[in-house]
């Protein structure tokens, strides 16, 4: 009986310090923080200009300036799930409206998708055929576009009209309905 006793006061202690671990653990940074913790809060606006952009995409090159359709941009970040399950989304938006509306996608995490490398070219690439992103992608290594656009999470989506205002801002996981009506409205 004691030595019964004895092994669950035991047990309960080893329980107690593993809990304590995985707190401090958690708290120190050693997690990858969640889509909504996003670093940046850009300086885009709805209503305002749309800070201008250009990225390399696997299409093509893409410049904010020389656009003449409206855009649609996203910001997103190979490891986040939300930004993973958005991929269908915006590839039936782009089989739709491609014809009337620029699409752009840009990283804007400095982390790949592996959550532990650095972000790069080739694990842009294969976010893209990993989740068969049909719309054009690019890779920005400065973070130069998340920093005007991104909105507090993963993945932001702005849908910019064709006098470069700011028409539409969201980011997380958006429906279908909701981004063909913001894209309809800048039409």
């Amino acid at each position: 009986m004691k030595n019964t006793r004895i092994l669950l006061w035991i047990s309960i202690v080893v329980v107690i310090v593993g809990v304590i671990i995985a707190i401090r653990y958690a708290n120190s940074g050693g997690v990858q923080k969640s889509a909504s913790q996003a670093p940046v809060l850009g300086t885009a606006k709805i209503g305002a200009p749309a800070p201008t952009f250009q990225a390399a995409t696997n299409h093509g090159f893409f410049d904010l300036t020389k656009a003449d359709k409206p855009v649609f941009l996203e910001v997103f970040a190979t490891w986040c799930p939300h930004c993973q399950r958005q991929t269908a989304v915006i590839d039936n938006l782009y089989a739709k409206y491609k014809n009337r509306v620029d699409f752009v996608a840009v990283t804007g995490s400095s982390v790949g998708m592996d959550h532990q490398s650095p972000a790069s070219e080739e694990d842009t690439l294969t976010f893209v055929q990993t989740f068969h992103v049909q719309y054009p992608v690019a890779f920005d290594g400065s973070l130069g576009v998340a920093k005007e656009y991104l909105q507090g999470g993963y993945p932001t989506m702005v849908v910019i009209n064709g006098k470069k205002v700011v028409t539409y801002l969201t980011s997380g996981e958006t429906p279908y309905t909701e981004l063909a009506a913001a894209l309809n409205a800048a039409l």
